[in-house]
C-alpha cells in the first residue's frame, strides 16, 4: 500500500482534522509501533503499523459518526482532563464505540450544543475560520439594563488578549426580570469567554450561557442535558452546504 503522511493517517482514523491532527502529533502525543513521532509529514504504511494517541491505539476502518450532544454546565468539551474532572467523551463512554472528539469548544460553565464527530473533514469545514459559521446563543445577564447597553454589547470589546473582536449582532429576547435580561448574540469569531467579556464591558454578569445553533443545526427542544443523538444525513449535508 502507498505510504501516507501521519497527521492523513489520523485524520482518515477520524482522530481530528488533518491541522488539528499535526498539532497532536507536534504535541508528542502519537506514538508509531511505539515510538514518539513529532513529524505530521512522516510518511507511513498504515496497514504495517500500530498507531496510538495518547496511549490508545487508533484504527483506520471506523465508520463516519456525528452526534450533536446537549452538553450540560460543569463538563469539559474535551477528551480527558488531567485532573479527573467530567468530560464529555465520559458522558458517551459505553454507549458509542466509536472515538469521537469536540468539535470546537464550549466552556465548561457554558450549556448547549455540541457537536462530536470522527470525520476529520466535517470537523475542519465546521471550524476553520474562513467557513465562519454562525453561533447562536442565549444568554441571561444580571445588571441594571439600559437600552444603550446595547451599543456596547454590538460593539468590539478589547480581550485580554488585546485583539479587538468584531461587531456582534445582539437582541434582547425577554424583558428584564428582577434585573435580570435575556440576550441573544450571534458570533462568527467565537474567542474564548468572549460573551462573558462582552456582558463585562457593558457591567453585565452572565448567570447562565446556551447554545443553541451552530450554522443550520439548532439544538433540538426535546434534548436534555447529557442526552445526545447522530445527526441525519440530511443535517450533515445542510451543514456541509453552509461550508461552500
Amino acid at each position: 500500500m502507498i505510504e501516507e503522511r501521519l497527521q492523513n493517517i489520523l485524520a482518515r482514523a477520524g482522530v481530528a482534522s488533518r491541522r488539528a491532527s499535526a498539532e497532536i502529533i507536534e504535541a508528542g502525543r502519537v506514538t508509531v509501533d511505539g515510538i514518539v513521532i513529532r513529524e505530521p509529514g512522516a510518511r507511513f504504511n498504515p496497514e504495517a503499523i500500530i498507531v496510538a494517541v495518547d496511549g490508545e491505539k487508533i484504527t483506520a476502518a471506523e465508520k463516519k459518526r456525528t452526534i450533536m450532544l446537549y452538553k450540560p454546565v460543569g463538563v469539559l468539551s474535551s477528551t480527558s482532563d488531567p485532573f479527573g474532572g467530567k468530560t464529555v467523551s465520559d458522558i458517551i463512554k459505553g454507549s458509542i464505540k466509536e472515538r469521537l472528539v469536540p468539535v470546537g469548544r464550549l466552556d465548561k460553565d457554558s450549556e448547549g450544543l455540541l457537536l462530536m464527530s470522527n470525520d476529520g473533514d466535517l470537523t475542519n469545514r465546521l471550524t476553520h475560520p474562513r467557513f465562519g459559521h454562525n453561533k447562536t446563543y442565549i444568554v441571561k445577564a444580571a445588571g441594571r439594563w439600559s437600552d444603550d447597553k446595547l451599543d456596547i454589547l454590538r460593539g468590539s470589546v478589547k480581550m485580554p488578549d488585546g485583539y479587538m473582536t468584531r461587531p456582534v449582532p445582539v437582541s434582547v429576547v425577554g424583558e428584564t426580570f428582577n434585573n435580570v435580561t435575556t440576550l441573544k448574540f450571534i458570533l462568527k469569531e467565537g474567542r474564548k469567554r468572549q460573551i462573558r467579556y462582552m456582558c463585562s464591558a457593558a457591567h453585565l454578569v452572565v448567570l447562565s450561557l446556551k447554545r443553541v445553533a451552530i450554522g443550520s443545526l439548532t439544538l433540538p427542544i426535546d434534548l436534555q442535558p447529557g442526552e445526545f443523538r447522530d445527526l441525519t444525513s440530511v443535517e450533515i449535508a445542510e451543514a456541509l452546504e453552509g461550508c461552500n
